[in-house]
């Protein structure tokens, strides 16, 4: 009888419409902690533009979003002591559209016999920030002094200052840089290439394998390893089904910002189903025959539930396919707090660096 009187507590703001990452009881404290001298727990203020705004209010916005966001990452990563055994070089290489694509490759010293390759997408809704910051110059680092060849490709954003490009431009810059990886092996010192990367850059990472299954060069990639993905375009009208898009928004992410964001990235909307623009979207036939993948979800992120629905469509292909949900995290937190918490930080870099092993030769 006692039992028959207890109700369900529905998880997040399905439970409390106002609740906050600070009152959020699955909340990882030391995330709070980080958070806190940047108001970052808190619900944030509405943007002044959403997905019905105009093309150019969208890239006004994004261009003074994008300045906040890479003065952020900058923050996180300062005072960070010096990282060695770490060799980098820039390179520049022409695009299939015939532009020009920065290329920032990180290599362990000394390093002995062919190491698995990454190539290394980097995040922003497809939309803004440039993988020369250092958050991701960083993150390219840590990766490389764990054993890993890394490239950090410079694609042409749908906004911002490496903007408007919409897509495919980025889409088209990655897959250039996976066919100079592909065709770079030996001088790389590289066994296999791996892509890899978060929110944005895991939309690009899952696109830029479709792209290389249609254009005939699957042959040219081990795997997949992406976290965060935002694949869904499902922010205006939120699909039901993506449960996190209702339990979760505004937990530093926002519906409204996310769906500004898709509209700057394909401003027609001709591509609102396009796989290539949105892999969710991709059906079994799509997906049939894709290299192993590992696909990393946070419990208080928006996008959780889009990356463990692509994960299920990935397993009913027959894709080898695994799947991490980091706990008591909000979106891409293992990589923002390398020194308030430093130990799921390296949790992720030696993750990534483990698929790697088990999926090159």
């Amino acid at each position: 009888m006692a039992n028959s009187a207890l109700k369900p507590v529905l998880p997040g703001r399905l439970g409390n419409p106002n609740m906050s990452l600070r009152d959020e009881p699955r909340a990882d404290p030391r995330m709070l902690a980080a958070m806190e001298p940047y108001g970052m727990a808190e619900i944030p203020p509405p943007i002044p533009v959403d997905a019905s705004s105009s093309l150019e209010e969208l890239l006004a916005f994004c261009s003074e979003f994008e300045a906040t966001f890479e003065e952020g990452n900058a923050e996180f990563m300062r005072d960070l002591p010096p990282l060695p055994g770490v060799k980098t070089e820039t390179r520049v290489i022409q695009g299939v559209d015939g532009n020009d694509i920065s290329l920032y490759v990180h290599r362990p010293e000394n390093a002995a016999g062919p190491l698995p390759g990454i190539l290394h997408i980097h995040g922003g809704g497809m939309v803004v920030i440039g993988a020369d910051g250092p958050l991701y110059s960083r993150w390219r680092s840590e990766l490389a002094a764990a054993g890993l060849v890394v490239v950090g490709v410079q694609f042409r954003n749908g906004a911002g200052r490496l903007g408007p490009h919409p897509f495919p431009a980025g889409l088209n810059d990655c897959s250039s840089a996976l066919e100079w990886m592909a065709s770079n092996q030996r001088e790389l010192g590289i066994s296999d290439v791996v892509i890899s990367g978060e929110s944005g850059g895991g939309n690009l990472t899952l696109a830029t394998i479709l792209k290389a299954k249609n254009d005939g060069r699957l042959g040219q990639v081990a795997g997949a390893y992406a976290q965060c993905p935002f694949i869904s375009n499902a922010y205006v009208e939120r699909d039901p089904q993506l449960v996190s898009l209702f339990e979760n928004n505004e937990y530093g992410l926002t519906c409204r910002m996310m769906g500004a964001l898709s509209r700057a990235y394909d401003p027609t909307g001709k591509n609102a189903t396009n796989p290539l623009a949105w892999p969710l979207h991709a059906s079994p036939a799509e997906l049939q025959g894709l290299p192993p993948h590992f696909i990393v979800v946070y419990e208080l992120d928006p996008l959780r539930d889009e990356g463990l629905a692509y994960f299920k469509k990935l397993l009913d292909a027959g894709v080898t396919a695994n799947c991490r949900t980091i706990n008591g995290i909000s979106h891409a937190g293992d990589m923002m707090f390398r020194k308030e918490i430093p130990d799921l930080y390296l949790s992720s870099i030696y993750d990534i660096k483990r698929f790697a092993d088990s999926v090159t030769t």
